[in-house]
Parts: structure tokens; C-alpha cells; sequence
């Protein structure tokens, strides 16, 4: 097997179990290691540490996969796979006929860098984010046949727009196939999910117990859903006992598709409107109608060069959102940026309320649910970032 031997003292990360090892910590390499190889880690000293998929363009070289010198086999990926299976057995989620949707595989959060798996109903759709990873596409659809026997009944690889190789990456079926889009429950409520043109895996399934919070806060209130997308948010509220609820997203298929999803979940939506505008400019001199607002865009910030635009960007928008809310509001406000920090948001939000001239009480810090876990060791896998907040 080829193996790469990290400089003198820049083993201490893999002894604290971090799973990234960077190219400014390696001193060589033997062999010729192909991207998406097995490679062994060593130490200077020639300390065995870890195993990992190489990657020789980017910041970070390996991907660990194991700190253990075992092979790479067929069973070593179904252990993964059986291990991740479990933990959502023990949360509730694998038998639940309440939510039919939830995540498998959450990459470094799972021990599997590189790797989602999100199961919708029938459906799993696999995401690669390596090209280690990709090249076990379709072993880990066998291996998911193995576990899910006939529970399962298509398994679609989305990859096209996450791994970047000379090989031609194309979407498509691995097992399976389903002509039409599907819909899955979450907790109690119907949804429709797109896995073939959808954002992601096709939801966006790490808000689901957030949403749960909207649901309870919403009676009688007047909600504004931003950056709405399936309308997820705007189903709990109108679920909730919301006044009326406006979605606004600057696609005219996601509003649709927030109509849609209203539409499965209730009669009379009468009270429900849906809005095609940029979320920026719909804010925009508003007058302050609305009494709850959820403001959840997408990632500013893919990477650290973006990171101070980023935190501008979060303080300009949640100004213009916190200047229009009703006295005795709540706001909610997500980042989902990986690279901003819990901390760099919460300041963000402090700047935003101080230059809108509110006062805000923070009520609730929201995080992603158990099914995306996060590695003591790999805090960077802490992605999702939300807070609750109360505005006089």
C-alpha cells in the first residue's frame, strides 16, 4: 500500500484523533498514490497512525477513514454503514412512520469523510464529496441493499456537482428507479422531494427539529419565510396556528414547490402566499407586519477566503430583517456556513440588533439534529448554526 510520512511533531492532530491530515504536514510520499487511493500514515519515526483516501489537490491530502492498520474491504464498509444505521436506530428514526426522512451517513460525523447518505421513505440518494469515496459508489449500494433488504427500493448517486475528477461524473441510478418525484412525512407533516434537480440530496433535512420550534411559536402570529425554498418553515407555521404566512425565495420553482408542499398539508391555504423576489430586496422598506420571521439562507461562506464577506453579509441581511419586525417578535437566524464559527455568528447577530437599534433576548440556540452528529474530535463538522431570538 503507498504511504505518507508526516514531518517531525505533525502527528499530535492524529493523536487527538482529528480526521484531516493538511499537505503542509506531510514531509513525503511513497509509492504513486492516485487521488482517491488508500493510503497508510505515518509518523517521521515511521509510527503507524492512520489510513485514508488520498487527495493530492487541495489543502487537505487524507481523509481518514480509520486509525486502525486493518484493510479496506467490503467488510470494513459495511461495519461503517451498519454502525451509522444503528445510532439512528437508537434516535428513533429508522422505524418511525411519523418521519420517513433523515440522514444515514454524515461524513467525519459517521467516520465516513466524504460521504452523505440521506434516506427518503424508500429512497436512499448517496452523495460523494471525495473521489475515494465515489469510487464506492456502487459497493456501498450493494452494502445499503444488504442492510435495508426490501425496504429499499431505488438508491440515486447525486454527485455530478461534488466531486471534481477527470472522470466524467454523471447522476443517476445505482439501483432502482423512480420516474416521478417522491414524498416523505416529517413528523406528521407530507413533503415532496426532488433528489434529481433539488438543492443537496433534494431537503434540506437538518432543520427538521428546528422546524418543530417554529411550529410552537407560531399561533396567531404573521410569519415571514425567507430564503424559503420547499417551504418546509412555512408548512410548521401554518401547522402551528399562523395567521398568515408569506414564503419568499428568488426561485419560481421553489415557490412552487413551497405551493406544492402547502397544498399537501392543508385544505384551505387561503392564508398562505407565496413570493418570488430576492430576499435582500424584499426586505427592502417593508413595513413591520410580520411578528415572526425565519431567516435561513444559504452558505455565504464556502471557505475561509470567504469568510469576512460572509459575516458582512449575515450582519447586513439579519439588520434588515431585525429593522422589520413587530415589537415582541421572534426571529429566527441560521447560518449554515461551516466556516463561521458559533461564535462569529452570534457576533454578527449582536451587530446587526445594535445597528437595527432593538433589543433582543436570545430564547433558544439551535444546532443540526442527532441524525448529522458531529465528532468531538472534528469540531468543524458543527455546520449549522441557529438562534432564537426575541425582539421589543
Amino acid at each position: 500500500m503507498n504511504k505518507v510520512f508526516l514531518k517531525s511533531g505533525r502527528e499530535e492532530a492524529l493523536r487527538r484523533f482529528h480526521p484531516w491530515i493538511f499537505s503542509g504536514a506531510i514531509k513525503k510520499v511513497e509509492g504513486s498514490p492516485m487521488e482517491g487511493d488508500v493510503v497508510e500514515v505515518f509518523s517521521a519515526e515511521g509510527v503507524f497512525h492512520a489510513i485514508g483516501h488520498y487527495q493530492p489537490a487541495g489543502s487537505i491530502t487524507v481523509r481518514v477513514l480509520s486509525f486502525e492498520q486493518q484493510p479496506v474491504n467490503k467488510t470494513f464498509w459495511k461495519d461503517k454503514l451498519q454502525k451509522a444505521y444503528r445510532l439512528r436506530q437508537i434516535i428513533g428514526l429508522t422505524e418511525n412512520p411519523k418521519t420517513t426522512a433523515y440522514r444515514l451517513v454524515h461524513g467525519e460525523g459517521d467516520d465516513l469523510p466524504g460521504l452523505i447518505i440521506d434516506i427518503y421513505g424508500h429512497t436512499a440518494v448517496i452523495q460523494a464529496h471525495t473521489v475515494g469515496m465515489y469510487r464506492q459508489r456502487e459497493l456501498l449500494a450493494v452494502l445499503l441493499k444488504e442492510i435495508y433488504g426490501k425496504q429499499l427500493i431505488a438508491i440515486y448517486d447525486k454527485s455530478e456537482t461534488t466531486v471534481f475528477t477527470n472522470d466524467k461524473v454523471v447522476n443517476g441510478y445505482l439501483y432502482g428507479q423512480i420516474h416521478e418525484h417522491s414524498t416523505f412525512m416529517e413528523n406528521g407533516h407530507h413533503f415532496t422531494v426532488d433528489w434529481e434537480g433539488g438543492q443537496k440530496t433534494g431537503f434540506f433535512i437538518d432543520q427538521r427539529e428546528n422546524r418543530r420550534l417554529v411550529e410552537q411559536y407560531a399561533k396567531d402570529r404573521t410569519v415571514l419565510n425567507m430564503f424559503g425554498y420547499t417551504g418546509a418553515f412555512s408548512v410548521y407555521a401554518m401547522s402551528g396556528g399562523a395567521k398568515e404566512v408569506h414564503t419568499v425565495d428568488a426561485s419560481q420553482k421553489a415557490i412552487d414547490t413551497a405551493n406544492h408542499n402547502i397544498a399537501l398539508n392543508f385544505t384551505d391555504h387561503s392564508h398562505h402566499q407565496g413570493i418570488v423576489s430576492d430576499c435582500f430586496d424584499f426586505l427592502n422598506g417593508i413595513q413591520p407586519v410580520y411578528d415572526m420571521m425565519i431567516v435561513d439562507p444559504p452558505a455565504f461562506a464556502k471557505n475561509q477566503f470567504a469568510l469576512k464577506n460572509a459575516l458582512q453579509a449575515y450582519k447586513r441581511l439579519n439588520v434588515k430583517a431585525l429593522a422589520a419586525i413587530r415589537p415582541n417578535g421572534i426571529c429566527f437566524s441560521f447560518s449554515c456556513s461551516q466556516v463561521v464559527t458559533r461564535e462569529q455568528f452570534r457576533s454578527a447577530i449582536f451587530s446587526a440588533a445594535a445597528i437595527a437599534g432593538r433589543r433582543i433576548r436570545i430564547i433558544h440556540q439551535l444546532t443540526q439534529p442527532a441524525d448529522h452528529p458531529i465528532n468531538i474530535y472534528h469540531p468543524e463538522g458543527e455546520y449549522l448554526k441557529g438562534l432564537v431570538l426575541f425582539v421589543t
